[in-house]
């Protein structure tokens, strides 16, 4: 088996084939989307191939080590995951083909008037060991 993180991208992909916002939506396609999203993970659950998956919120910041006494908390002005990513899942599957096809069904979850939004999911693998010195040159 191997990991995959599917990365939910709202923005920053190629345009989708419904590319209105989330706050644009009626209350009753956010919940039809919400309830897909858990449907599609309890199904991944019963054939052992979900892992974990989170909605992110659109709340963030980038932080790192810039000396002592330096702020190390910034908001920009580059593109940031916040305002890329909208959530990610993983899953543990037995070849790249089902990850594809997981990902390919995800991608049809319903948004306004339950049309499937055909958003670009972005599949990655996981590092199935570390890379060597010689694999960085």
């Amino acid at each position: 088996m191997a990991k995959y993180l599917f990365l939910k991208h709202y923005r920053g992909a190629p345009p989708m084939a419904t590319d209105v916002p989330m706050s644009e939506w009626a209350p009753d396609d956010v919940e039809a989307h919400i309830q897909f999203m858990g449907d599609f993970a309890d199904r991944l659950v019963e054939t052992g191939e979900f892992v974990d998956g989170q909605a992110l919120a659109p709340d963030g910041m980038w932080v790192r080590h810039d000396g002592a006494g330096r702020p190390p908390v910034t908001d920009g002005p580059f593109a940031e995951t916040k305002d890329l990513i909208a959530g990610w899942m993983v899953v543990d599957v037995d070849t790249e083909d089902r990850a594809i096809e997981l990902a390919g069904e995800l991608s049809a979850a319903p948004g306004p008037d339950g049309e499937p939004i055909l958003e670009w999911i972005e599949v990655r693998p996981f590092l199935a060991t570390p890379p060597t010195p010689t694999d960085v040159v």
